[in-house]
């Protein structure tokens, strides 16, 4: 058992319960990490108060964390036990001392790099990439409105 923040019902931060919960073992393509931080993103409140669809409740919330691999799944290459990793967006559930990820998921991150900032700054780096290259062609000025 770990230990996670739960949500069973949508509203605002009095939903939040601090829970156990069995997450199982990471099965093959799947690794197990333990968090060492985790972002807070403003889409965590909007999910928890349900602006944002969620597949099922009860839920464990959070999109954005750093943590140490600390089991890999049958058959897995490219992720080991000590892996630093960050993961951001998919799956949700962040808010757990531990989560069972795709290790597709996960980005590795260098050992001299603070799990703090890095949990920090993930889906930050990801909104500025989309504004900069994905926002409008490369080349084409912005048209004013």
């Amino acid at each position: 058992m770990v230990k996670a923040i739960r949500v069973h019902e949508l509203g605002g931060p009095e939903v939040l319960k601090w829970e156990d919960v069995e997450i199982g073992e990471p099965k093959e393509g799947e690794i197990c990490v333990r968090n060492k931080a985790v972002g807070l993103n403003y889409v965590d409140v909007y999910v928890r108060r349900g602006i944002y669809p969620v597949s099922s409740i009860p839920f464990t919330p959070g999109v954005e964390a750093v943590g140490e691999v600390i089991a890999v799944g049958p058959g897995l290459t490219g992720r080991k036990v000590g892996d630093v990793v960050g993961y951001v967006m998919s799956p949700m559930g962040a808010y757990a001392e531990e989560q069972i990820l795709p290790a597709s998921a996960v980005v590795p991150l260098p050992p001299s790099m603070d799990p703090v900032v890095a949990a920090s700054v993930m889906i930050k780096g990801l909104t500025a990439q989309y504004l900069l290259h994905r926002s409008f062609k490369e080349g084409h000025e912005p048209q004013p409105l």
